[in-house]
């Protein structure tokens, strides 16, 4: 064998290892890459922050998600804060009412926003839905407690100060929604309703946001408490009830015998019957063999003295 041929052999086992080794370390890096974009999708996807701001947390962390995760909700709630009182002070007149109706309890919120753009947005209406379900949790065991009937207003101090997830108040979590989507936010008011076995809740939602189907979210709502009404009719007596009290607006009930004064009515029983103007509401009620009780309307970004209670 000549000297030449066998360092030409040489060379060739060496390009061999060189290139193997290459291609396993490029598999290996691939396979890395990989892993690091699926931790980093997953938590993009769990926190719905940025990719950037993730690809930071993880770096941070050495890929530890949990760590990450916590970081970054950290990082957010101050953000969320100094956005929230830099924007203090300019008005929130839109936004969404919230309104969950349970087993023999009920729940209506609003929360408002600079802009029916954000009031469109899924973050705010998670938010809406929070504010709803931590005021059912808040009074639940006063409906518990309570043999007839419970009712409880809280205004936006008295929420804000009400627990969320993970024990964080809701000032908080509007902070965090704050700092999220850019505008001022207020969680506003709060009405939440039990009643006995025999009684019903009937509610409405008007200007509907689609696709909701446990808080329904709207402009406009209405709650209505009643007794009676035909055996299995009583859900449908409910909603036009509803429907009447969000579209003519009464401020109190009335008596079942009042006459109507005319256009100006605001009683709710001598008001003409919106689904049915050749009745007035009491008369509708007689039909039903059903009884109004007490009702309550929200309309979005109206002040306090034109909401009933």
């Amino acid at each position: 064998m000549s000297l030449s041929f066998f360092f030409r052999a040489i060379r060739t086992e060496v390009s061999k290892v060189s290139v193997g080794q290459h291609v396993h370390s490029l598999h290996t890096s691939c396979q890395l890459l990989a892993a690091d974009k699926a931790l980093l999708m997953k938590l993009r996807k769990s926190t719905g922050y940025t990719f950037t701001n993730c690809k930071k947390a993880l770096e941070k962390f050495d890929n530890d998600i949990k760590q990450a995760e916590s970081w970054l909700h950290e990082q957010a709630q101050k953000e969320g804060w100094s956005k929230a009182n830099k924007l203090e002070g300019r008005k929130a007149k839109e936004g969404l009412i919230g309104l969950f109706v349970g087993d023999k309890a009920a729940v209506m919120v609003e929360v408002n926003c600079e802009t029916d753009f954000v009031a469109r947005n899924e973050k705010f209406h998670q938010l809406v839905k929070d504010v709803a379900f931590a005021t059912l949790a808040h009074n639940q065991n006063k409906i518990k407690s309570q043999t007839g009937y419970m009712k409880s207003l809280l205004t936006g101090d008295e929420l804000s100060k009400l627990s969320v997830a993970e024990g964080a108040s809701l000032a908080d979590h509007v902070a965090l929604t704050i700092g999220r989507l850019g505008e001022n936010m207020a969680v506003k008011r709060a009405v939440t309703v039990g009643v006995p076995a025999e009684w019903h809740i009937g509610s409405y939602v008007h200007g509907g946001v689609a696709g909701q189907t446990d808080v329904l979210m709207g402009r406009y709502g209405a709650l209505v408490v009643f007794q009676g009404g035909k055996e299995g009719a009583q859900e449908v007596l409910g909603r036009k009830l509803g429907q009447h009290i969000v579209g003519e607006a009464p401020l109190s009930l009335g008596n079942m015998d009042d006459l109507p004064c005319g256009e100006s009515e605001t009683r709710l029983l001598p008001q003409t019957f919106l689904p049915d103007p050749s009745r007035t509401v009491a008369q509708f009620l007689r039909g039903q063999e059903a009884r109004v009780l007490d009702f309550v309307r929200f309309q979005c970004g109206e002040t306090a003295s034109e909401g009933a209670e």
